[in-house]
């Protein structure tokens, strides 16, 4: 028995999310970090709204904006008061909460 094209592309779809699912990898556009070691950084966001910025500096582009509770992994690396999330992602470090456990020094 046949199945209509539009049934095996929407299985196929499940299919490779339930992969992605499985593998514990965030799926594109997601706004967190790749995951880091269990005794690497990783902060929770306290500020209403985070903004990440392209350079540690306050007049620096916004890229991308964090809410409450949000987790991210993060570089120990802090500079004018902004933590380093990534290449090119800054945060301001007063709004980055260390989480138990990790070594954010």
């Amino acid at each position: 028995m046949l199945l209509p094209k539009g049934t095996l592309l929407v299985g196929g779809g499940i299919v490779a999310v339930a992969i992605i699912y499985s593998m514990g990898v965030d799926p594109p556009n997601s706004e967190s970090s790749p995951t880091s070691a269990v005794s690497g950084c990783r902060v929770e966001v306290t500020a209403d709204v985070l903004n990440v910025r392209a350079a540690p500096e306050q007049a620096a582009e916004i890229v991308g904006k964090f809410k409450t509770g949000a987790e991210t992994d993060a570089d120990k690396l802090v500079q004018n008061g902004f933590r380093k999330l990534g290449e090119n992602r800054w945060a301001a470090a007063e709004f980055l909460k260390p989480l138990a456990g990790r070594d954010c020094g």
